[in-house]
């Protein structure tokens, strides 16, 4: 993979606000068998959920990936209804089902919002294979887990080295916004507030 160089003395460009017309959103196996076993799971689901009614408004890509469903169960049903169809893999990083980078190149999708479990497994190798190909990934800390935290912590460190930009899902939502008083602003701020109750409530 070749690497942008910059003058010498010069600075390379900050990272960029997300820009819904350029961003997709990738859920990365966030299956029924393995929630259990994740802390505070409840929360983890309001959040991703929140990214997708978020990314339904605002007509945002969506994909998704199930690991082995077979052994793992299917996406949790909460998600699996704000998802386009979810091919299965074995491997673990989501990039090794072909059609995941192909569709977000032919959607103009540069900037990719990767969310789901585990952080240190599926999603590392997952956002590692999309910086290596290019994209610029945001994975919001609130809506990526894993079973025990110090995985979850010790990926995440890892992948903001790696060059991923570490964010949660309301800068997420925000950032597609851009400003208030636009047509999508009052769904907008009533899926923030139903996000609010539900975190109260878990």
């Amino acid at each position: 993979m070749s690497h942008a160089t910059f003058p010498a003395g010069s600075r390379p460009p900050r990272t960029e606000l997300l820009d819904r017309q350029h961003s997709g959103v990738l859920v990365v196996d966030v299956q029924e068998k393995l929630l259990p076993l994740i802390p505070f799971s409840r929360r983890l689901v309001d959040n991703i959920r929140f990214v997708l009614e978020v990314a339904r408004l605002l007509r945002i890509p969506v994909q998704a990936t199930e690991q082995y469903p077979k052994g793992l169960g299917p996406t949790t049903p909460e998600l699996a209804a704000l998802l386009p169809p979810r091919p299965d893999k074995l491997d673990f990083s989501s990039c090794t089902v072909p059609a995941v980078v192909a569709q977000f190149r032919q959607q103009g999708c540069r900037q990719i919002v990767v969310v789901g479990i585990e952080t240190h497994v599926c999603v590392l190798q997952t956002v590692l294979d999309l910086l290596a190909e290019g994209f610029q990934v945001h994975v919001p800390v609130d809506a990526v887990a894993a079973r025990f935290a110090l995985d979850h912590e010790t990926a995440l460190r890892r992948l903001e080295r790696a060059g991923a930009v570490l964010t949660s899902v309301e800068t997420v939502g925000f950032e597609w916004l851009r400003r208030a008083g636009s047509p999508e602003f009052k769904e907008f701020s009533r899926l923030v507030q139903q996000r609010a109750a539900d975190l109260r409530s878990s």
